[in-house]
């Protein structure tokens, strides 16, 4: 037996061992395994009659094989093993969906040993039909016991063979050190499959290592290529190849994924394309036989239906002849410029042609052509008599598999076995494997499957795209046919990044999805996925994108997916999906007994002050409170320095706050608050004209609700509007939109014109304190309109009311598809814009906000809207509710009391607002609340100062 270990070519030896080996399994075995040999002598005896060649025609051989697979009965039961993949994943749910279409029951667990459906000590084991092991999962299915007594009809996603096969060993494949290989030539370098050459785009390595001194691009292809091949069997080998690779040229930064055949086209011309796409399937061949006869002739096949997906890495150095520079055992798509979306959606289309590939339709039915079937196939002591050539039903599963592989393969080449292209190294590799050579069974089998592969390649040959001339007619013809309609208005697959859970699972006949996301996830990659490339898909609108990077806003977000048939004159929308996100709400402890005050005046994510330090820092004043001291007077500004104070166990840990107690504490004063009788008052006979984007109408609205009690009327008002029953018709709001970006610039309204335009119609105005103007918006504001401003007032003859100017505030900082988008030096930069606004608005005697220095430190806390700068939202209320201003988390000063008389008007106030009809609607925002009290403070300054504010 330790001849047989050995891994000799020497004939002689092979020879004695092979007749010991006879001699010792006739005389000691069971009699099916004397039948076996039998029936393998048989075999043999029949091809040696006909020189190689079966005793009939390979239409023949097609037509009884389509009556075999007629009566066969597939249905059985898959389980996928998910190992490092959660159950929601998109590549799970696409193996579930496949299998469970093509009338399989379909198991999930996570390894093997937790599946009691793959155990052999139950009935239930028995009926296990595939086996799908996911990454993570493989050496799980390895170590179980599964590949020991495979069933004939079981799939198997694990190649066993393989796994040593190409182990990198040393720097040298494994297979390549079998000494049968000595002396030969193969297309491959020894390295291959070493695990040091991650990513296969082609490194600058790559190309230094592999393109020859003084070879030039235009001399020839010089470019990197990964090929996704499927070998459905080892033992004999049956393998295919995926019309899609990615592709990287010396002139590309990254891969891409297209069209083998179509690349060829386009770099070498219809004369060279089909030629290098033959010798890339001809190399890619002449390296998986070898590997093949190494691996069959040290153990025999263990699975003879397990199949596995590859990825080979073939280099062209100004050459149509490749060489194969990497090798490994699953799909990769690493050097694409986005491997994790782009990448995956890629791979899934590889594995839903390669599942349909594999697992056609079952078919349950007992009716066929039964008088046919009995006379061509007779099943007698373990054979299927075939025409004479009695097989296994292992063989029989195989060449029926290979059958159904050849008439389904339209998205994947047959790469092997195609003996009009079988080289002269295959033949020498075969002469060098005598196990190979002298095996009787795989002969009969392996020319059989070759007679297969010739019929088909004939029938086909005039349909298959293989031709280069014929890839752009065959687009063209589509273009004029019914065909281009959208016919199946359906998703395939829904991709974010990074991965949502959605609920309910995905499925393309649900229309509406949710999902939850934690608050640290601002930004969400949305690319939809057609069933039918003739559906076009748009998000939001019919003109949105395809695919865009979304902002996700705190709460509810939703984004619409439309599926659009655009084959007529005007787009229609056949169907749309919906997508509901809920981000949550920044973590937070409750506030505990000890705790510490920690104040913050930027986000480490956003460092827009580098001269000044981000995240949580201690901060000093009482304990008990975290409020300036008692000397503290009101702000004389509303754009005093301060910064975010929140109560946490430790400041080094922003985990251990009580976010719902933040509050936002200037340096050295304090912004009061006031009641809604006393703000009432301050406002009585008050016209407060708005001009501005959404921004400064959150801040519209938020008075609006503050001063009434409720907000009976609200509206994405983007023109010019005026509220006169606010303060039971004693105080009048304006707003007027600006600028109205969506418009054409010669057709948008100048400031100017927008200004005149709210005046006029706020008129009659006063020409005192009474009317108050508040300008401003998130990033549109500059110099020039605070002149502008100053000019209109002076000659309107009103340069004595009140202006307040909202400075600029965090926006577009986020890298969002279709609207500008801001870098950190941009950022940066519009921090000393807003300084310079800031200044020269004081200058001018107006009022101001700075609410730049309020967001900076919280610019993850926006809302819904694809400009990160919405720091509001209006919603209905359904349920009466506290009001706004009683949950406010502005500082007091410190040791000051409510007084009796305070109090009680405050518990009288609250049970009238709760004896009142609900507001209809209601401003969330708790960024928007803080400056837009800040506001409300310097509109009641006088109210303030005269002692009869409410201090609680």
């Amino acid at each position: 037996m330790l001849l047989l270990r050995r891994r000799s070519c020497t004939a002689p030896a092979l020879l004695l061992a092979l007749a010991a080996l006879f001699f010792y399994h006739t005389s000691t075995v069971e009699r099916p395994r004397v039948r076996d040999a039998q029936r393998r002598q048989r075999n043999k005896s029949v091809m040696d009659r006909r020189y190689g060649v079966l005793p009939l025609e390979p239409e023949q051989l097609h037509s009884l094989l389509e009556v075999y697979r007629s009566k066969r009965n597939c249905a059985g039961k898959a389980i996928v093993l998910t190992g490092q993949h959660i159950a929601s994943s998109t590549e799970v749910q696409l193996y579930k969906r496949v299998l469970r279409e093509e009338g399989y029951r379909v198991d999930q667990e996570r390894y093997a040993e937790t599946n009691s459906g793959i155990r052999h000590d139950g009935r239930d084991g028995q009926e296990l039909s595939v086996l799908i092991c996911l990454k993570g999962s493989e050496k799980s299915c390895l170590r179980k016991n599964y590949f020991a007594h495979p069933q004939p009809y079981q799939r198997v996603n694990v190649i066993p063979a393989f796994v040593g096969a190409f182990l990198d060993m040393g720097g040298v494949c494994r297979f390549l050190m079998h000494s049968c290989l000595a002396g030969v030539s193969l297309p491959i370098i020894p390295s291959a499959c070493a695990f040091s050459r991650q990513g296969t785009g082609g490194t600058e390595e790559d190309w230094n290592l592999l393109t020859q001194p003084g070879s030039l691009a235009s001399q020839g292809l010089v470019a990197v290529v990964n090929v996704y091949v499927l070998v459905s069997s080892a033992t004999p080998l049956t393998a295919f190849l995926h019309q899609t690779g990615l592709v990287k040229t010396h002139l590309d930064k990254n891969s891409y994924a297209t069209k083998l055949l179509e690349f060829f086209c386009e770099k070498l011309g219809h004369t060279l394309a089909l030629k290098a796409f033959e010798l890339m399937k001809q190399v890619i061949s002449e390296v998986l036989t070898a590997a093949v006869l190494t691996t069959a002739s040290s153990s025999p096949p263990r699975c003879p239906l397990c199949f596995q997906l590859m990825t080979f890495t073939v280099h062209y150095n100004a050459s149509v002849h490749p060489v194969v520079i990497k090798i490994q055992t699953d799909l990769h798509f690493d050097s694409m410029k986005d491997p994790n979306l782009d990448g995956q959606v890629t791979k899934e289309y590889v594995l839903e042609d390669m599942l349909r590939l594999l697992f056609p339709e079952c078919r349950n039915d007992d009716e066929g052509p039964r008088s046919t079937w009995d006379s061509t196939k007779v099943k007698y002591s373990g054979c299927e008599w075939l025409n004479g050539l009695c097989l296994s039903l292992e063989e029989m599963q195989l060449l029926l598999q290979f059958h159904q592989q050849l008439k389904a393969s339209d998205n994947f080449h047959l790469l092997h076995p195609r003996s009009s292209h079988f080289s002269d190294l295959q033949h020498d590799l075969i002469q060098r494997f005598p196990v190979a050579k002298d095996d009787g069974k795989g002969q009969s089998l392996s020319v059989m499957l070759e007679q297969l592969s010739s019929y088909y390649t004939e029938r086909n040959h005039t349909d298959r795209s293989d031709d280069p001339a014929s890839l752009g007619h065959n687009k063209s013809h589509s273009d004029t046919s019914d065909s281009d309609r959208c016919v199946d208005p359906h998703l395939r697959q829904l991709y974010t990044d990074p991965p949502l859970v959605l609920s309910p699972a995905f499925n393309p006949w649900v229309k509406e999805y949710r999902a939850d996301v934690l608050f640290d996830t601002i930004t969400i990659w949305i690319r939809p996925e057609p069933k039918s490339a003739r559906c076009h898909i748009h998000l939001d609108e019919h003109r949105g994108p395809r695919m865009a990077n979304y902002p996700v806003g705190l709460g509810n977000s939703r984004i619409n997916i439309l599926v659009v048939d655009e084959s007529g004159v005007e787009p229609v929308v056949m169907t749309v999906y919906t997508l509901h996100i809920f981000r949550e709400s920044r973590p937070s402890l409750p506030m505990f007994d000890e705790y510490v005050m920690c104040g913050f005046v930027q986000d480490c994510g956003l460092m827009v002050r580098p001269d000044l330090p981000c995240g949580l820092e201690p901060i000093a004043g009482p304990k008990s409170s975290g409020k300036p001291q008692a000397t503290a007077q009101p702000c004389s500004s509303g754009d005093e320095t301060g910064r975010w104070v929140v109560p946490c166990l430790s400041c080094s840990d922003n985990r251990t706050c009580d976010w719902r107690e933040i509050a936002w504490q200037p340096d050295s004063c304090y912004h009061p608050v006031l009641e809604q009788p006393l703000l009432q008052t301050c406002m009585m006979n008050k016209k407060v004209l708005f001009i501005g984007d959404s921004t400064n109408r959150g801040m519209m609205y938020y008075l609006m609700e503050r001063v009434n009690t409720t907000l009976e009327d609200w509206d994405k008002a983007h023109d010019t509007i005026v509220y006169r029953n606010l303060n039971q018709g004693r105080t009048l709001i304006s707003y007027s939109y600006y600028p109205q970006f969506w418009l054409h610039k010669s057709q948008r309204p100048t400031f100017q014109r927008a200004l005149q335009q709210l005046l006029e119609r706020s008129r009659p105005l006063e020409n005192s304190p009474q009317t108050v103007l508040v300008v401003g918006g998130v990033q549109w504001l500059s110099l020039d309109h605070l002149k502008t401003l100053q000019k209109v007032l002076e000659r309107e003859k009103l340069q004595n009311i009140m202006v307040v100017v909202k400075s600029l505030g965090m926006g577009f900082h986020l890298p969002v598809d279709g609207i500008r988008s801001l870098s950190l030096s941009g950022v940066q930069e519009l921090y000393g814009i807003n300084k310079k606004i800031l200044e020269s608005a004081r200058r001018l005697g107006y009022e101001v906000i700075d609410t730049f220095s309020i967001t900076m430190g919280r610019y993850k806390e926006f809302l819904q809207g694809r400009c990160a700068c919405h720091f509001h939202e209006v919603h209905r209320l359904l349920i009466p509710t506290v009001p706004a201003h009683r949950r406010l988390q502005i500082v007091r000063p410190a040791g000051e009391s409510v007084s009796d008389t305070s109090t009680q008007l405050a518990s009288a106030q609250q049970q009238e607002l709760w004896s009142q009809p609900s507001s209809s609607y209601h401003v969330k925002g708790a960024v928007n609340q803080v400056y837009s009290e800040i506001l409300l403070s310097r509109l009641c300054v006088p109210y303030v100062h005269n002692g009869t504010k409410s201090q609680h």
